[in-house]
Parts: structure tokens; C-alpha cells; sequence
């Protein structure tokens, strides 16, 4: 049953990315989410909450510099660190694809009887819950909202 389930939200979930051109990997998708949340973090900081290594962290910061998605600006509490924020593009390109999803998971549960939608409500209210108490998302955190995807 777990995996069918698994298999099951990724095919929501790749469905609801679907694009043209979906110029990010899920990696930097991570970042792009937590930046939303975090905004003005360093990139230990940013390493921390992913659970990724200092060099992995910063080529993921690169590339979405380079996409324009991302930019480091000086601290203003240290000058020796770099707060990164997400450019006005990389919130449009996040705003563009949680909409998607969105109206895709929304297509979705508008064709399932009221008693199955209640059911999937309840079910994934449980799967938070204990997504919670193993704490065993790095990224992902008990408090942050479902608004991340």
C-alpha cells in the first residue's frame, strides 16, 4: 500500500509540473521553497534546512543565479556572509507552478465522491502529522503551512 501511494503523489505531482519548459530540477525547486519561506538566510543556513553539503548547496545557488531565479546580496548583520533571496522571476516561476498544481489536484478531487475527498482529507491530515513526528523530511518542516507545493 505504501508504495502504490507514493506512486500515486508522484504522478500528481508530475502532473501539476508539466511545462514547456521546466527550467528547475527538484533539488532546486527545494531551495526555491525554502527561500519563499526563509527569506535573507546564508547558505549554511539554507544547507541546514536541506540537509545538503556546502558545495552541493551553493552550485544549486548558482545555477538558479544564473537562471536569474535567485540573488545573493551582502549581509547586513555579517560582511563576510551573503543573504539569498528570490528575484521577483523566481516568484512569478513559483507562484506559475503552484497555480498549476493547484487547478491539476483540484480537477482531481472535484470527480471524487464527497466521501472519498473526506477520506483523502483525513488521510493526508494523518500523513502530516506523522510526517511531523519523524521530522524525516529534511526541507520540510512540522510548522511550515501546504502551501510549499
Amino acid at each position: 500500500m505504501g508504495h502504490e501511494f507514493v506512486e500515486l503523489l508522484e504522478a500528481l505531482w508530475t502532473r501539476g509540473r508539466e511545462v514547456p519548459y521546466a527550467p528547475v530540477s527538484a533539488s532546486q525547486l527545494r531551495v526555491l521553497y525554502t527561500l519563499d519561506r526563509d527569506e535573507g538566510i546564508n547558505l549554511r543556513t539554507l544547507g541546514e534546512l536541506l540537509g545538503s553539503a556546502p558545495p552541493s548547496v551553493s552550485r544549486l545557488c548558482d545555477r538558479l543565479e544564473a537562471l536569474g531565479f535567485v540573488r545573493r546580496l551582502p549581509s547586513q548583520v555579517s560582511r563576510r556572509e551573503l543573504e539569498l533571496h528570490l528575484t521577483s522571476r523566481g516568484r512569478t516561476y513559483l507562484q506559475e507552478l503552484r497555480s498549476r498544481r493547484d487547478a491539476s489536484l483540484l480537477e482531481v478531487i472535484a470527480a471524487m465522491t464527497p466521501a472519498a475527498a473526506r477520506s483523502l482529507l483525513l488521510g493526508l491530515s494523518g500523513f502530516r502529522d506523522a510526517l511531523g513526528e519523524t521530522g524525516s523530511a529534511p526541507g520540510l518542516r512540522p510548522a511550515d503551512n501546504a502551501r510549499s507545493a
